[in-house]
């Protein structure tokens, strides 16, 4: 709808331009004229402004507007834009392509039942065309506001504000939903400061099968009343819990950003067991966090193949390159370190992956001649997503980054029964692992003839893991069971999420006064992998989904040692036991205490059939060959299980211990002899004489509380547990009790001590 640039002379001249467009677009000239015999000019213009008029005030124009119409929408244009031949053809293109083709599809698949066949002719089928175009191109486009307009609000919504507020906000939330804790301080946030017109709309479940909401929740949000109105200082934001139920047993944690490690660094009671009536008349309980570090995430790809998992990487400053390092893994490639703020060099880790890959640089050129670096600023608190290509160098192309192994002698059983699938994850590097920086060098303590305390050899490195002030007892009872059976350096790792701070107060001391070394290692959950809800389900996790990239690379093997076990044995022989090319080494669970016949789960149902005459193991001990568990992928077959278990809530009902049973036709184990773990509720006395450690697993019969069993089961653990105490009153300035002597009943110490701290259902704890 373009007014005509032509002033047009006469008749005859106007004419001519007809004929010569007409042959221009291959159209009957002849036709044309023959047509044009009695054309008028004048009537012509007169005709063409009145529709003009009417096209301009049908579609709201103002006259004169230079639009083009296609298919029912109107293109618009501004007073100097030039329309050339050339975009009508490519707004015809489009348009097509885009809708006009889509609904020739459906308009001639459709059944015309009601109409004359005669009718049915190609302009019928055209004019529905444009119809149906048009009428899609007319329809009024949806805002990305949502219309709450249909919901009721007399007895189920709040209404705040008044009507001349200039913002408004509507508001549905299930009252019963975690999403809704958050979202109702932000709308308290929005309410004070904006001061908008509100309409929260109350929208539940209609039926309920539990509880949907298990805690007590504030969401923290910085305001303005954060700065004080008469001075700097700055108070900060608080969370405050009143009225809360005295006799519960309740556990504090924070829910941060995604990006933050926050750990506490100031807490007198315990966290995780709080009971409020016995905090004294105050009953108020104080607590103090700390952002510990920020956490760099990121993806690692290579172009037209699956993500490179096992690549290793390492992160650095420019003086001191290697201070941390990970695995990449298969899923999406992620990868995660530990940072902080400040200017960070990414790059792969001396060995094999820098042997066959070099990092992609902008503009996707790759320099052969020297190791490429990515270089990463941390400069706020919201963290940063890496993405990272990497490309094979030239002649590696066909080499594989893990490789199957030969000499693997598991893999002879596989070719004599089962399952030939096993041989697809069997996998080893070609070359060694990265020596790493001085800082790593030392953390592996592998190889150290001499430590602390004049002890000799090999370091013998031991994993555990605690969350409370009971199993931090339990914990320092077992490093010093650990510490009096064997005369080699030893090495503990803690996962740093959930000790107190009291205990990360009192483990230097520890560790200088009894000649051990100690490291804690954290892992942030990744966001794309399924999070367990409950605290204590989540620690279990902790134990087995992360091995591969928890531990600095340079660490070849670790043992998991329970909090509460007491090691009677020399851990050096387990830690230097032939596993048999295993990444993994468990000890089977007991079966000679007849009386627990009937909670022998694995013995019948899923579980037997699932595991075939293979053994079911307790976890409450187990060895890991890190070497042989990266380069067979075993960390990322484990996570692919928990992925697809984890999501239906029958699965999993012992999390650490379901998980790598259920996956050991993919992950091998190697079972330990049966001496290297005794316990009571399984094994029974008579076997008891040769365990080389005793774990205090739960009985399901009994349900006996954890110190009163200890004191009962084994007789030095009284002895070790006031030596642990004592040292641990010593350094924090406080007095303890003298120990009581052993008890010998069960029947005789109910009424000793009642502990409603411990209270896991599973049965290895």
């Amino acid at each position: 709808m373009v007014p005509s640039s032509l002033t047009l002379e006469s008749t005859p001249v106007f004419m001519e331009k007809v004929y010569e467009l007409a042959d221009a677009n291959g159209l009957p000239s002849k036709s044309f004229k023959a047509a044009l015999l009695d054309f008028s000019v004048s009537r012509m213009k007169d005709h063409l402004s009145k529709v003009a008029q009417f096209i301009y005030w049908q579609l709201g124009l103002e006259y004169g507007v230079n639009a083009v119409i296609t298919n029912g929408r109107v293109m618009l244009f501004g007073d100097e834009s030039t329309i050339l031949s050339h975009d009508l053809y490519l707004l015809e293109s489009v348009e097509f392509k885009l809708r006009v083709k889509h609904v020739v599809e459906i308009v001639e698949e459709a059944k015309w039942q009601d109409i004359d066949p005669d009718m049915l002719t190609s302009k019928f089928i055209s004019d529905v065309i444009m119809f149906v175009s048009s009428s899609m191109a007319m329809r009024e486009r949806s805002s990305e506001s949502a219309r709450f307009e249909v919901l009721s609000a007399r007895q189920s919504a709040v209404l705040l504000g008044t009507e001349d507020s200039i913002i408004h906000i509507d508001a549905v939330l299930d009252p019963l939903s975690p999403i809704s804790q958050k979202l109702s301080s932000v709308l308290r946030v929005l309410g004070k400061y904006v001061q908008p017109s509100m309409r929260i709309v109350l929208n539940p479940m209609n039926s309920l099968v539990d509880i949907p909401l298990k805690n007590y929740y504030r969401y923290v949000v910085p305001t303005m009343d954060d700065f004080s109105s008469i001075d700097d200082t700055v108070n900060g934001p608080k969370a405050f819990f009143a009225n809360m139920p005295l006799s519960k047993t309740l556990t504090m944690n924070l829910d941060v950003p995604e990006p933050w490690l926050v750990e506490p660094v100031i807490a007198i009671h315990d966290l995780d067991n709080i009971l409020l009536e016995n905090l004294g008349d105050s009953r108020t309980l104080q607590a103090v966090f700390e952002l510990e570090a920020l956490v760099l995430t990121g993806h690692c790809s290579e172009k037209d193949h699956d993500p490179p998992r096992g690549l290793q990487l390492i992160l650095g400053t420019k003086t001191t390159p290697h201070l941390v390092d990970t695995l990449v893994m298969a899923n999406l490639g992620y990868w995660q370190m530990k940072v902080s703020p400040g200017v960070w060099y990414l790059q792969l880790a001396p060995g094999r992956s820098s042997e066959l890959y070099l990092l992609e640089e902008d503009g996707d050129e790759i320099k052969d001649q020297r190791p490429l670096s990515k270089r990463i600023t941390i400069n706020d608190l919201r963290g940063k997503v890496v993405h990272l290509g990497v490309v094979k160098k030239k002649g590696k192309e066909h080499e594989n980054l893990l490789v199957t192994s030969d000499n693997d002698s598991h893999l002879e059983e596989t070719k004599k029964g089962t399952r030939t699938s096993w041989n697809s994850n069997l996998l080893k590097w070609a070359s060694g692992f990265i020596g790493g920086s001085d800082h790593l060098k030392k953390s592996q303590g592998t190889s150290a003839e001499h430590g602390k305390g004049g002890r000799h050899g090999k370091t013998i490195n031991i994993f555990s893991i605690a969350s409370g002030h009971l199993y931090e007892r339990f914990l320092k009872i077992m490093i010093l069971s650990v510490l009096k059976n064997c005369d080699r350096p030893v090495k503990f790792w803690f996962i740093k999420n959930y000790l107190s701070p009291q205990f990360k107060d009192v483990i230097p001391k520890m560790a200088e006064e009894y000649g051990f070394e100690y490291e804690l290692v954290t892992y942030k959950w990744p966001t794309w992998l399924h999070k367990q809800k409950e605290k204590q389900r989540i620690i279990w996790a902790y134990k087995i989904l992360f091995l591969d990239v928890i531990f600095p690379l340079s660490l070849e093997k670790v043992i998991f040692v329970d909090a509460d076990q007491i090691v009677r044995a020399d851990m050096g022989e387990l830690y230097d036991m032939d596993i048999k090319g295993r990444p993994l080494a468990y000890t089977p669970f007991c079966d000679n205490n007849k009386e627990m016949d009937g909670y022998r789960f694995w013995r019948q149902g899923f579980w037997k059939e699932h595991l075939r005459g293979r053994p079911y193991h307790i976890s409450a001990l187990y060895v890991v060959d890190l070497v042989k568990f990266r380069e067979t992928a075993a960390g990322d077959n484990l996570r692919v299980f928990y992925e697809t278990l984890s999501k239906d809530p029958n699965s999993l009902a012992n999390l650490d211990q379901d998980l790598p049973n259920y996956a050991q036709h993919q992950v091998p184990i190697f079972s330990l002899p049966q001496e290297w773990l005794w316990c009571e509720s399984w094994c029974g006395n008579s076997t008891k004489t040769k365990a080389k450690t005793i774990d205090l697993c739960n009985n399901p019969m009994t349900k006996e509380p954890k110190l009163q069993g200890a004191r009962r089961i084994v007789p030095e653990w009284v002895d070790l547990d006031f030596e642990a105490r004592r040292f641990t009153a010593k350094i924090l300035g406080e007095e303890i009790d003298e120990p009581q002597e052993p008890v010998t009943s069960l029947g005789e110490s109910q009424n000793l001590i009642t502990d409603n701290s411990s209270k896991e259902d599973k049965s290895e704890l």
